[in-house]
């Protein structure tokens, strides 16, 4: 059974008459790396804050291993957090920056120098104890404020869109070695981000947010899979969300016609958003797939086309590794299992 490291049980935080969020709720495990997800201004970095002891909630409780936070000051919870900015010491050196939190802890200067060392080789900056922080690269920079954090050996890391500032690249590096110090050391990491591709990469949980609410919590493959609502299948990855009736059981309608599916315990012509992913429709030859419609555009993005057809005044967007002419007809099919059916909500 998966214990609980920190538990956040119907929080509820005001700004003057506004609610940012909205008696939200969510447990995270020892040794799990979750994600808060969701558009900029949905409460994802405020509950961060909330977790680290930066802001109060106005109702709900924070619990730690058990015990309520809500009231303890952030350097006496045992969780660290590595802020956007990564708020270094530019006076100090590489050394002095990750030794700060040891050194007012009053430990001896000998076992400091052994933790400095180990995680420095943990994050791969073996040899830059001497370096200014300002002759570093703003990747080397991410690692020292890790380090920094790290150093301490909190039992939680909290993350808040630490790799805003990287360039792709180097971005698509560091998820990869964040996940790896995380799974090395063995600590829980909480991370905020409003990139999905970022959350899917790393993330043993995504908690998605939206409006200070939240809309789902699940393992990336199970939300990318079967997303609750419209806003989550949206959100997440590319998508498909078409307005259709569900006629029985394993049959839904939409742009005129009816479709088998593999969903189920609907009403009879219950009014429902069907979601289908960009990879699980294939171009076809004409009135040899499912519908038929017209190729309006094709863009080459390296390891697939993304091709837009318009079928009966509803233009889907394809994903394929062949690419199609421009005006040309052409057919789509998918399985039944391609299709995903929600109950229809509606957002602003």
């Amino acid at each position: 059974m998966k214990e609980s490291i920190i538990e956040i049980s119907n929080i509820v935080k005001k700004y003057d008459d506004v609610k940012v969020l909205n008696e939200i709720s969510f447990n995270v495990y020892k040794n799990e790396f979750v994600t808060l997800l969701g558009p900029s201004g949905c409460g994802k970095t405020t509950t961060l804050r909330i977790i680290g002891g930066f802001e109060t909630a106005n109702e709900g409780k924070v619990l730690f291993e058990g015990k309520e936070i809500n009231h303890l000051p952030p350097y006496k919870r045992q969780i660290n957090t590595v802020f956007q900015n990564y708020a270094l010491f530019p006076h100090m050196n590489v050394y002095e920056n990750i030794a700060f939190g040891l050194k007012i802890k009053r430990l001896k200067d000998e076992i400091i120098e052994n933790k400095v060392r180990r995680i420095l080789k943990l994050v791969g900056l073996e040899n830059f104890e001497k370096r200014d922080i300002d002759s570093l690269s703003g990747g080397q920079q991410q690692r020292i404020a890790i380090a920094r954090a790290l150093v301490n050996e909190p039992k939680v890391l909290l993350l808040d869109e630490p790799l805003g500032a990287l360039d792709l690249k180097l971005r698509k590096d560091m998820q990869v070695e964040l996940k790896n110090i995380q799974k090395s050391l063995g600590i829980t990491f909480i991370y905020v981000t409003h990139d999905q591709e970022e959350a899917l990469t790393m993330s043993d949980r995504i908690i998605v947010m939206k409006s200070g609410s939240i809309q789902q919590v699940g393992s990336p493959i199970n939300i990318y899979n079967e997303p609750i609502n419209s806003f989550v299948a949206d959100f997440i990855g590319e998508s498909n969300i078409i307005s259709g009736v569900m006629k029985d059981d394993y049959q839904v309608s939409f742009l005129g016609k009816t479709f088998e599916c593999v969903d189920y315990g609907f009403k009879k012509m219950e009014n429902v958003h069907i979601v289908i992913r960009p990879e699980d429709i294939d171009i076809v030859k004409k009135d040899s797939g499912l519908i038929n419609g017209e190729v309006k555009s094709v863009v080459f993005k390296g390891v697939h086309y993304e091709i837009n057809v318009l079928a009966k005044n509803f233009e889907f967007l394809i994903q394929s590794t062949k690419s199609s002419k421009i005006g040309n007809y052409v057919g789509l099919d998918f399985n039944p299992d391609d299709l995903h059916v929600m109950r229809e909500m509606h957002y602003e």
